[in-house]
């Protein structure tokens, strides 16, 4: 079993950054890769970003790269999520996600196998 809460959410102004936290119970951290997904009101759960279990590889959507990085410290079991210029569009709610072993088909969110509560984020323009 592993428990993820995620901190770090907030309001910002556009154009502003935020920085997203993960925590993760567990002594196999690093077996799982961690995604980021993100939700809009009335809107479907959205793929963000994923990073591999050891951190060597990580994924981007279209809409975030070149703004969003993702980082992992596996002696700490955290996940991160930098977010710079922050667009209207990026107001959402953030929950992480872990997958053991990892996919391909880390898009999906039916691949992950524990989530977090989620942490809102609010862009004002």
């Amino acid at each position: 079993q592993v428990q993820l809460v995620e901190s770090g959410g907030g309001l910002v102004q556009a154009g502003g950054s935020l920085r997203l936290s993960c925590a993760a119970s567990g002594r196999t951290f690093s077996s799982y890769a961690m995604g980021w997904f993100r939700q809009a009101p009335g809107k479907e759960r959205e793929f963000v970003t994923a990073i591999t279990g050891s951190g060597g590889m990580t994924y981007y959507a279209d809409s975030v790269k070149g703004r969003f990085t993702i980082s992992r410290d596996n002696a700490k079991n955290t996940v991160y999520l930098q977010m710079n210029s922050l667009k209207p569009e990026d107001t959402a709610v953030y929950s992480c996600a872990a997958d053991y072993g990892g996919s391909v088909y880390y898009r999906r969110p039916q691949e992950y196998d524990y989530w977090g509560q989620g942490t809102q984020v609010t862009v004002s323009s």
